[in-house]
Order: structure tokens, then sequence, then C-alpha cells
């Protein structure tokens, strides 16, 4: 079964952290990476850019309209996401305690109910 554990990040928490433990986290999320893929379960560990570099696009009379954004309401933004695949929840939310953040941010485990077919015409669930 595949779970998706996403990642909140708080420029402000971030912030605290002298050089070094930034060093130390990062070398633990690499420790995680490694020690997860080479179980095969997990199938995709990705970091996003910060809102300043992310772009909206809406269609208005049929045109894209890209603009900047998103412009964030809160100090939480979408920092990180990982794909797991997994005999069941119970070992998605082991693997999520174990996440080097876990102990600083709640990390979110969402079942994924399905996965987009390669098919032509394939329902894809998608709104």
């Amino acid at each position: 079964m595949k779970y998706m554990l996403i990642i909140y990040g708080n420029q402000e928490l971030w912030s605290s952290f002298d050089p070094a433990e930034q060093q130390k986290l990062f070398a633990a999320f690499d420790a995680f990476n490694k020690r997860f893929y080479s179980t095969g379960e997990l199938l995709g560990a990705y970091g996003v850019a910060d809102a300043a570099a992310t772009k909206l696009v809406r269609v208005r009379d049929g045109q894209p309209a890209v603009t900047d954004g998103p412009y964030l309401e809160t100090k939480e933004y979408l920092a990180s996401w990982y794909l797991l695949d997994v005999d069941g929840e119970q070992r998605a939310l082991e693997i999520a305690a174990e996440l080097p953040s876990a102990v600083h941010r709640p990390v979110e485990v969402w079942p994924i109910l399905h996965e987009a077919s390669t098919e032509t015409g394939a329902d894809m669930g998608v709104v």
C-alpha cells in the first residue's frame, strides 16, 4: 500500500538552528533516505522550493494566467514529501516516526487511494 508523508516547514524554526545543527539534520535525512530506499519502502523523497519561487496557474476565459504565489498567510508551508510503498498503515506510521523532522514538526501520513492510469481516457480521479 502506498502512503505519502508530508512535512511542513517553518522558517522561524529552521532559522533557530545553528549551521552545525542544520548540517546534522541534512545528514540525518540523507541516512534516512538511504536506509528506506535500500529496503524498497521509499519510492521517492522530494523537497520543494520556497514560496518565492512558486507560481500559480489558473485558466481564465480559456487562457492560462500565471501569477506569483502562493502568498502564505501562515508560518507553515509545504517543505517536502515522501512516497512510501509499505505493507500497511502501521509500517507507514513507524517510518514517519523515524523522519528526522518528526521531533520538531508533525508529519502527515496520507494513504494513496489510487494511481493515475497511463491508459488514454482513463479516469484519474482529479478535479
